[in-house]
């Protein structure tokens, strides 16, 4: 190989490694003034940035909300108060899982705190933690996730469980951690369809 092929094969080289190396929101540029544009008012943007901030790593990094609240106009003080009333974003790593146990009031009633106590146990950590293997990040939300008639439910990422007993958790977490495909575990053990009711002693 020439001398001048090695310095074109080693320009390359470093082209596509700053490509990997630029934030997200030049790599999906497009993606970023499509989402904008849908809208008359860009701050209407905000939630669907978020989602792609926490696509890129799985939680919105600091950078992530100053760019957002530049693209958009915003003081940081708008977009700091309107990502932390939502449950579903991330402001630090998390695990490949995400479990949020609702604790609203109905699942309140129907032993979401039992609930949380025995994935406290199973997963060694307390609310807030993540497991020593990395797989499972615990949360729970006074926020109604829309799951009131399969109470108590719990959300791992954007799966739903519904009627979750501490038997059930087990396996859940059980499975999860021999490989399971989330969706196919959600469409086993868990209720998804809308409309669907379950029976006593489901």
């Amino acid at each position: 190989m020439s001398a001048e092929n090695g310095r074109a094969g080693a320009e390359r080289a470093m082209e596509n490694g700053a490509a990997q190396a630029a934030p997200w929101w030049e790599r999906r540029a497009e993606d970023v003034e499509r989402l904008i544009g849908k809208y008359p008012n860009s701050r209407s943007a905000i939630m669907g940035l978020f989602w792609m901030a926490q696509e890129e790593r799985g939680y919105v990094s600091d950078e992530d909300l100053n760019w957002i609240a530049d693209k958009l106009g915003l003081t940081r003080g708008y977009v700091d108060s309107t990502i932390t009333f939502y449950s579903l974003y991330h402001l630090q790593p998390v695990g490949k899982y995400t479990i949020i146990v609702c604790n609203n009031v109905i699942c309140g009633l129907k032993g979401s705190e039992g609930l949380v106590q025995e994935l406290e146990r199973l997963l060694d950590v307390k609310v807030g933690g993540t497991s020593a293997d990395g797989l499972f990040t615990l949360q729970t939300t006074g926020e109604c996730i829309a799951a009131c008639d399969g109470a108590p439910a719990l959300q791992i990422n954007q799966e739903y469980f519904h009627k979750v007993t501490p038997e059930r958790a087990k396996l859940i977490i059980e499975r999860l951690r021999e490989g399971a495909e989330l969706e196919a575990l959600s469409e086993e053990i868990g209720l998804t369809k809308p409309g669907a009711v379950w029976e006593e002693g489901d």
